[in-house]
């Protein structure tokens, strides 16, 4: 990963299948409840635009549908790319 440029978040899914319980007693189900997310960005290198996807820990922050976010990519593979 040798260059730097700059996606826009075009998807935000919740997964909300994998419910992980911040309290110890819950009132109800959701009570205390965080989800891990995954998030789709859009990058143009070249003029060519290519999709990557990441995996958001729950309870870390998850950026908005539309904001910038930093890509690292490989100059010679630009397919090859890691979200930061």
């Amino acid at each position: 990963m040798d260059q730097e440029t700059t996606g826009t978040v075009i998807s935000v899914a919740t997964q909300w299948w994998l419910k992980i319980n911040t309290k110890a007693v819950r009132l109800h189900p959701l009570d205390g409840a965080i989800f891990p997310h995954i998030i789709k960005v859009r990058y143009t290198i070249d003029g060519i635009e290519y999709s990557k996807r990441k995996w958001i820990s729950a309870g870390a922050p998850v950026p908005e549908v539309g904001s910038s976010v930093t890509i690292l990519y490989c100059a010679n593979k630009p397919k090859k790319a890691k979200i930061l």
